[in-house]
């Protein structure tokens, strides 16, 4: 039990392990390290909606996890391909829950376009959209194996809070 939360559902995560998928529990979710392919994203979709409702999330903030994870783990094939290696962490915390996914290549970053969301004209990009509607603050931390996208769905009622260097998966 961790902070009144049995946390049996999720410590059965770790025996999924599979070549190419890896997930572990960490303190109110988890992460997961793997190479995308369909069926992993699938999985992890599987796991955020399960794992989140054991630790007591609303389900349209558990929706908007699934759909931020998923946007994510896309943006991370098109930068690295099919079978990519990335990590995938998910974590409850006061202010809200952290979707963050880690991929291998600190060079290709997600750029916001000055273009509308709504724009016929627009060929790709509105994942960002999404990112920026849901995740207000959303940021990119280039780090020494790749790049982390770090998104916090702030919990209802609470003002949303930049992800701030060093404050990832805090309630800073």
């Amino acid at each position: 039990m961790r902070n009144g939360v049995k946390m049996s559902n999720i410590e059965e995560y770790a025996s999924f392990a599979r070549l190419g998928f890896y997930p572990s529990t960490r303190t109110n979710g988890f992460a997961v390290h793997m190479n995308v392919c369909a069926e992993n994203l699938s999985a992890v979709r599987k796991m955020i909606k399960e794992v989140l409702a054991v630790l007591g999330v609303d389900g349209e903030t558990v929706e908007s996890a699934r759909l931020v994870a998923s946007e994510l783990v896309g943006n991370a094939v098109r930068a690295c391909g099919h079978w990519a290696p990335v990590i995938v962490e998910v974590e409850v915390g006061g202010a809200g829950v952290w979707v963050r996914v880690h991929d291998p290549d600190p060079v290709r970053l997600p750029v916001r376009a000055g273009t509308s969301a709504d724009d016929p004209e627009v060929e790709s990009g509105r994942g960002l959209w999404l990112l920026d509607a849901l995740t207000p603050g959303w940021d990119v931390a280039v780090t020494p194996i790749g790049k982390q996208v770090r998104c916090l769905l702030p919990r209802e009622g609470s003002l949303p809070l930049a992800c701030a260097a060093g404050t990832e998966g805090t309630d800073a």
